[in-house]
Formats: structure tokens, C-alpha cells, sequence
């Protein structure tokens, strides 16, 4: 059986650092930070206090206000990500089959925001009331709800579910979606991820753990990926959304094509529920398998945009993993975590970071890593590659890689190139 070829069509972003994907970009490009103290609720008691939030959405600009208050936050952010996007892709609506357009989204979490309400209000001012839940607790709250919402407003009656592996959940929503089309299960899927967790017991759980940047007097420079003084990710929120089309579908339409979505590989740690593979074991092994879907070789890859979190064992891992696997060419690589700009969007993750990559092959540009400070290095990290420090570099990419690893063990990654006919 030949496999059908995908291309990107429609992009998507509700993001912190861009309320569009032309305001994501923009920042990206400039070494925006996305961070700031966090408004969602009161930190002041907690280790963290500030976050990558979205900023300035008004949910009732794009939906109807009786039909927001059925949505968590995080679905609300889908469900306008995917607008835009979908109308970046220009379908005819009247013509489109319907029944082979499918959605497949990408949620770590989901619906937490919910889940507190709703438990938090069995208590009022220390007086326990007794449980009392509102009828749409559930719909908004667990995970799989917003690729359901997205198929109810446009009428999509094709392949629609959600895929959940923590900080990689995205990119396996990505590849599911890429393979659907490739096996002629679909025309075209509406993906990405969603996220929307910047609440007390989000806050608070990543503390426990120890995960969290604690540096409040500086939030802006407090995703530092690859520095010595890195101390935990920065939480984030929002949410991106590609087209996927299958090509000679998109061919046929006259669509705008973005790029081509060449490759994705899958594989597991099998280490630890939270720490990477000490020697990115399993960071090689999913980029090896990406390739090898792709039908590449490590030289034809230009950019990797890493998962980079900024935690002290997680980004050591992965750049052993690189160099491992790339060889030589490694030292020809740009490589950047576009977290420095905006956060870790968790569950979302890998959808804004794919996004990014499109459009990294698109222009020829590739976002930095912002926040490395000059003598800031890791005895454990070799700064002989090009990290793209600070500012963002002009070269060809006709080939870009974005990693996700999600605690568990998830590894997952996918190949954009320049779409060439």
C-alpha cells in the first residue's frame, strides 16, 4: 500500500506570547518572554508565583457567552485556536466531505480548572455544604471534550478522539492524525493540543515535585534551557492547532501549503515516572524512528526544536541523545527551545512547538533560546553546538524535528520539511 503524503494548510495559536499565529511568531522571532506573575488566582502562598498565561482573551469575542460557561478554559482555548486555524485553511464549507475530516487533540490535564471549582464548593468560609455539582462538571472537565466540541461546531464526522502522554500528548495527537491521513482513513484532521492548568493545584503539584522555576524576582528570565542556573520549567498555557491534508487533496482546492509533514516516531523511556533517561535513551531511540518513517537521513535535518524545559537533568539527557545520533552533523544543527519564550504549555506542548517549526521552514528562521547568560554554562553540556542563544538566526531549513518527552516515559517527535512538489 503507497502512503498518502500530508502537507499543513491552516495554523492555529492562542498562545502567551500571541493571541494569533501571526503575534506567536512574531514574538518568537523577536525573544519575547511569555512569563509574569500569575493572575489566574492568588500564589502569593505558594513557591512559584508567576507563569506563562495567555493574555487579554475575552472567550465571548469568539463564542457565545451561554456557550463558553459549558467549556473549562482549556477548551475554550481549542476551540478558538481551532477557528483560526480553520479558517487560515479556507475550506469550502459547502463542498467539504464532512465525513472524512476528522479531530484529534492532544490534552495533558484537561478540564483541572473545573474539577477545583466544583469540588471547592463543597466548602464555604470553612462550612462544609454537602456535594452539590453543576450538570456540566463533566462534559467540562474531562479530557477528551474539546476535540468533540470543535467536530460539534463545524459538523466533522470523521476519525475524533484525544490522545493524553503528558508533555507529549500533542505530538502523538499529531502523528495519529498524520496517520490517518497517510492510510486513507481521513482527507484532512484538525490537530494540536490544549492546556489549561494554571490553577492552585496545578501550581502546587508541580511544587511538591520540585518542577517549577521558584524565581519570582525575575519570571521573564526564568526559562532558561541549557544554563547552569536553570531551576525547573515555567508553567504555560494555551493552545495550537495545524491542518493536516492530505496532499492531493489540498492540491485539488488550490490550498495554501505551509509545509510537509514528512515523519513521526513514538518510544518509551521505560525509567522513571518523571526523569528522562539519564543517557536520552529514549530520546534517541524517537528520533531514530522519526527519520526512518521519514525516509531521511540525520544530515538532511537543519532544526530541532527540543523539548527543553529548563530542568537540570532533563536538558543534559536530550543533548546527549542529539549528539549521540547526529554525529558530526550535530555541530551543523540550530537547535532551540522555544520554551525560553513560552513557557511549558504541557499537554500542548508539542502542538505549539510543531507550529513553530512549520513556520521555522516556512521563513528560513530559526526562534532562539533566550535567557543564556555569557559564562552561564554546564560543565554537562557541550556549547559547541549552536543553541541559538538569544537571538534569532537566518539559514535554510529545509528540515525541522520537534521533540516532546512527558513524564512516564513518552517520548514523541515529528519531521516538518519544505514542501517541494
Amino acid at each position: 500500500m503507497e502512503l498518502k503524503r500530508v502537507v499543513v494548510t491552516g495554523l492555529g495559536a492562542l498562545t502567551p506570547v500571541g493571541n494569533t499565529v501571526e503575534e506567536t511568531w512574531e514574538s518568537l522571532k523577536a525573544g519575547k518572554s511569555g512569563a509574569g506573575p500569575i493572575t489566574h488566582f492568588d500564589a502569593s502562598q505558594f513557591k512559584t508565583q508567576f507563569a506563562c498565561e495567555v493574555k487579554n482573551f475575552k472567550v465571548a469575542d469568539f463564542i457565545d457567552r451561554k456557550e463558553a460557561r459549558k467549556m473549562d478554559l482549556y477548551e475554550q482555548y481549542a476551540v478558538v485556536a481551532a477557528m483560526e486555524a480553520m479558517k487560515d485553511a479556507n475550506f469550502d464549507m459547502e463542498t467539504l466531505d464532512k465525513n472524512r475530516v476528522g479531530v484529534v487533540l492532544g490534552v495533558g490535564i484537561g478540564g483541572m480548572h473545573t474539577f477545583e471549582e466544583e469540588c471547592g464548593s463543597w466548602v464555604v468560609n470553612g462550612k462544609e455544604l454537602g456535594p452539590k455539582f453543576s450538570p456540566f462538571f463533566i462534559p467540562k472537565m474531562i479530557a477528551d471534550i474539546a476535540s468533540g466540541q470543535i467536530s460539534i461546531m463545524y459538523g466533522l464526522h470523521g476519525p475524533n478522539y484525544t490522545t493524553t502522554s503528558a508533555c507529549a500528548s500533542s505530538t502523538n495527537a499529531i502523528a495519529d492524525a498524520f496517520n490517518l491521513i497517510r492510510l486513507g482513513k481521513a482527507n484532512v484532521m484538525v490537530t494540536g493540543g490544549a492546556e489549561g492548568a494554571i490553577f492552585p493545584c496545578g501550581v502546587g503539584g508541580f511544587n511538591a515535585m520540585h518542577a517549577l522555576s521558584t524565581r519570582n524576582d525575575s519570571p521573564e528570565t526564568a526559562s532558561r534551557p541549557f544554563s547552569a542556573s536553570r531551576d525547573g520549567f515555567v508553567m504555560a498555557e494555551g493552545s495550537a492547532i495545524l491542518i493536516l491534508e492530505e496532499l492531493e487533496h489540498a492540491k485539488a482546492r488550490g490550498a495554501k501549503i505551509y509545509c510537509e509533514l514528512a515523519g513521526c516516531g513514538m518510544s518509551a523511556d521505560a525509567h522513571h515516572i518523571t526523569a528522562s533517561h539519564p543517557e536520552g535513551l529514549g530520546a534517541h531511540l524517537v528520533m531514530t524512528s522519526a527519520l526512518e518513517d521519514a525516509g531521511m537521513k540525520p544530515e538532511d535535518i537543519d532544526y530541532i526544536n527540543v523539548h527543553g524545559t529548563s530542568t537540570p537533568v532533563g536538558d543534559i539527557s536530550e543533548v546527549k541523545a542529539i549528539k549521540k545520533l547526529f554525529g558530526e552533523h550535530a555541530y551543523k544543527l540550530n537547535i532551540s527551545s522555544t520554551k525560553s519564550m513560552t513557557g511549558h504549555l504541557l499537554g500542548a506542548a508539542g502542538a505549539i512547538e510543531a507550529l513553530a517549526c512549520c513556520l521555522a521552514v516556512q521563513n528560513d528562521i530559526v526562534p532562539p533560546t533566550i535567557n543564556h547568560e555569557e559564562g552561564d554554562n554546564d560543565e554537562n553540556i557541550d556549547y559547541n553546538l549552536n543553541f541559538t542563544f538569544n537571538k534569532a538566526q537566518q539559514r535554510t531549513i529545509n528540515a525541522a524535528l520537534s521533540n516532546t518527552f512527558g513524564f512516564g516515559g513518552h517520548n514523541a517527535c515529528c519531521i516538518l520539511k519544505k514542501y517541494k512538489g
